[in-house]
């Protein structure tokens, strides 16, 4: 397969890092606006089927000549969710396989944004879906860690596990530090607010989807591998926006351990407007707040070697199992970052993202999954991607009670 990942950044480095002791790989591309960063990339991957190019992620044209230069059979996204749309575009123009890790921005309700969804994450790319089917192309959509390892765990929970399902609800969380920084963000800045900052989206059968308030519905969730417990709150994420589509369940949440720490500083933020995406001129130059709070903070490619601790990505599922009794359990991955960057020089939170669309694009390649239109995880068999991912080296869990 022929692959072009536009974005050198941790997830487009860590995607390099993985995908180069793959065998399906016959040519991967690391295309970045910064040549440079892609070419550290490639260099850093040590294989000559990865290579550099530039490219402008904001321009479906140039995207397109990329994906024609490099006759590419498949385009990932690992850029921050403003680029989601014109990636979305160029791949159907070129009628190449895309996968992103991230869906297109949401919009809140203009009048009541805690109580009503607006324009929905990921709701421009379910717009294209006839397109997409007429043209004969799959667009896999949410195939990161979350958005995507607790759909695919969603998906062989209803296919294995259950006859019935109660909640999904993904929860997430890890014990992740880096000493001497107060706030250090493991993924992308940008990602993190629009996230946590947004009203988050709650699913359920008789209401259908409407939000909360930011931070909301807190509870304190035990997470296995040492983790233990932490305060998890209402986020707006994409799995909440995908699951009900494939899987029948009655209600569908997600939840986010993130400590009191960075939702104090997440509150200043948009208190002081420094979580805005509009310009405002300072001296004689024009400039995003947001873009200034993330050249403050650290790239989170970056800190892996000062981090320390594990993340997990799960989902928590209640319902009555296929014996007619009662069930709880919680699927999850945990990635130690001492072992991923000893293992591949990745921090653990960006090598859990990009593992997961590297395994997808290996099952596409082999012809396991396959389709057409716009799909989420949860729409194709659950078996081979989790079995291939233990065969990655990285296994999955289940731990009956939840």
């Amino acid at each position: 397969m022929r692959i072009v990942v536009v974005g050198a950044g941790g997830v487009g480095g860590s995607v390099a890092a993985i995908a180069a002791r793959r065998e399906f790989v016959e040519c991967l591309v690391v295309a970045d606006v910064d040549p440079a960063r892609a070419q550290a990339v490639a260099d850093r991957a040590g294989d000559p089927r990865v290579v550099a190019a530039r490219v402008d992620a904001s321009d479906p044209d140039d995207v397109a000549a990329l994906l024609a230069a490099h006759r590419a059979d498949a385009l990932l996204n690992a850029t921050d969710p403003r680029f989601v749309m014109p990636l979305f575009r160029a791949a159907l123009a070129a009628r190449v396989t895309y996968l992103d890790m991230a869906m297109s921005m949401s919009v809140p309700h203009p009048e009541r944004p805690h109580e009503l969804t607006g324009v929905k994450l990921g709701d421009e790319q379910f717009a294209l879906h006839d397109a997409f089917v007429d043209a004969g192309v799959l667009a896999l959509v949410g195939i990161g860690v979350e958005p995507g390892l607790s759909d695919v765990f969603a998906r062989y929970a209803a296919d294995h596990l259950f006859s019935e399902i109660d909640e999904l609800g993904v929860r997430d969380g890890s014990d992740l530090v880096v000493p001497g920084r107060a706030f250090a963000p493991s993924f992308s800045i940008w990602t993190l607010i629009e996230e946590c900052l947004n009203p988050p989206v709650v699913w359920e059968r008789d209401r259908g989807w409407f939000t909360t308030p930011p931070f909301s519905e807190p509870e304190v969730f035990d997470f296995p591998a040492g983790i233990g417990p932490l305060e998890c709150v209402n986020v707006e994420h994409e799995e909440v926006l995908l699951m009900p589509r494939w899987v029948d369940a009655r209600r569908v949440t997600f939840k986010y351990g993130l400590g009191t720490r960075v939702i104090e500083v997440l509150r200043t933020l948009h208190e002081l407007g420094l979580d805005s995406t509009t310009p405002v001129r300072v001296g004689d130059v024009r400039v995003s707040p947001r873009e200034v709070v993330a050249a403050c903070l650290p790239d989170p490619a970056t800190i892996g070697p000062e981090m320390t601790g594990r993340t997990c990505a799960g989902l928590w599922v209640r319902g009555t199992g296929t014996d007619g009794a009662p069930r709880e359990v919680y699927l999850h991955h945990v990635v130690d970052n001492a072992w991923s960057m000893a293992e591949y020089g990745c921090q653990a939170v960006v090598w859990q993202t990009a593992v997961n669309p590297v395994v997808a694009l290996e099952l596409i390649a082999s012809g396991v999954w396959s389709g057409a239109g716009v799909l989420g995880p949860e729409a194709l068999d659950a078996v081979p991607f989790l079995d291939l991912l233990t065969e990655y080296g990285s296994p999955w869990a289940l731990r009956e009670g939840g």
